[in-house]
């Protein structure tokens, strides 16, 4: 088999691969835009939940759990599926100056990074590969937190997760709420239907679910940039190997038809 037939195999190889790495891109785009989509509504109503939360510690600022004597609580959200650089291994090296008791793992490539770290991480999770797979994940990890707070209530939940926009780390503080917003008590507190601890203990509830389903968003949102960036690069290399070697083909297929040539005149002349 000739150099330059071989080197037309491998070219063919690089082009199948460029055929998956450019669908896994459009994928990526397209998980981009419908997360985008969503992110005007999903930040509506996390600060409708925020703002009725503090309205209740205008007028019971002792229902907020203090930070004293609680459960460190870390909550990593990494990625389910790779082509995604450094993603993951940013966040464990994050997590790991950050103190806390007990960790959460989310997402299956995150968990697989875990034995060469010093995480004590009691949970795993799966994470969400899309974003219709979000809620499944935000249930799981609300009846996590749930059962965390019924054997400790004293706990505080830090969730350590990439920026959507900026792809930067960022660690939120998501329990107890940041009373820092909501002033003193106020002289005349708001008329409750229910009795303050059973109405700020819903509130919880619903706070819990629409911040972890946001962070969740922000999450995969942040790392299908990741991926659109790693494979993009992909693409462009080996579309940038694939001209090389179509050069480098051409070379060889231009001596070898020289070489045929002059086995041509040998043989005219030997006649």
């Amino acid at each position: 088999m000739t150099q330059s037939h071989d080197l037309q195999l491998h070219i063919t190889q690089l082009q199948d691969i460029r055929s998956i790495l450019n669908a896994m891109k459009n994928l990526a785009f397209i998980e981009i835009h419908k997360l985008s989509q969503n992110q005007a509504s999903q930040q509506q109503a996390t600060g409708h939940i925020h703002s009725a939360m503090m309205e209740v510690l205008h007028g019971h600022p002792d229902l907020n759990p203090q930070r004293y004597n609680v459960i460190q609580v870390l909550l990593v959200l990494g990625s389910e599926r790779g082509f995604c650089g450094d993603f993951n291994d940013r966040l464990l090296a994050a997590a790991e100056k950050i103190p806390h008791t007990t960790a959460i793992a989310v997402g299956n490539r995150l968990v697989n990074r875990l034995p060469s770290t010093c995480l004590n991480i009691q949970n795993t999770l799966a994470g969400a590969n899309v974003s219709e797979e979000i809620p499944v994940c935000v249930n799981q990890l609300a009846g996590l937190i749930q059962s965390l707070k019924k054997t400790s209530p004293s706990f505080a939940l830090t969730v350590l997760y990439h920026d959507k926009e900026s792809s930067e780390l960022c660690n939120r503080s998501l329990w107890p709420v940041n009373a820092a917003s909501a002033p003193q008590a106020l002289d005349n507190p708001p008329i409750l239907q229910l009795p303050p601890q059973q109405l700020f203990t819903q509130l919880a509830g619903h706070y819990w679910f629409v911040m972890l389903n946001q962070l969740l968003q922000d999450s995969l949102l942040a790392e299908n940039h990741k991926r659109l960036q790693h494979l993009e690069g992909a693409v462009q290399h080996l579309d940038n190997e694939t001209a090389r070697l179509h050069r480098k083909a051409q070379i060889y297929r231009q001596e070898e038809i020289t070489e045929e040539i002059e086995v041509i005149l040998l043989n005219s002349d030997n006649i």
